[in-house]
């Protein structure tokens, strides 16, 4: 992950800031704890480039759209897919170690 830049989407739904990152399909292979992991490394990029809110993956695999995001927000990530997703891309996450 370090030294990669990423397009992601930084929404705020619900009153509530979102910090939407599309990965690779090869998330669904890994373990749950593998991808709470991940999430929480992007977050601490996320915060250190000084975005406002919780990380969220998405992917597809399977033409299945897929999330990793907090329970409360279900609801929402099951009312969308990538094209939204990709239609929100408004900024870059640059990940330096």
């Amino acid at each position: 992950m370090a030294n990669q830049t990423y397009e992601i989407a930084h929404i705020k739904e619900q009153g509530q800031d979102m910090i939407i990152i599309p990965v690779s399909s090869k998330v669904h292979s890994m373990s749950e704890q593998q991808r709470n992991e991940l999430s929480q490394s992007f977050q601490y990029y996320a915060n250190d480039a000084g975005l406002a809110g919780k990380v969220c993956l998405v992917w597809e695999f399977g033409n299945r759209f897929n999330f990793l995001a907090p329970r409360p927000w279900h609801p929402f990530f099951k009312s969308i897919n990538m094209h939204i997703v990709a239609s929100n891309i408004n900024k870059k996450l640059t990940c330096v170690d």
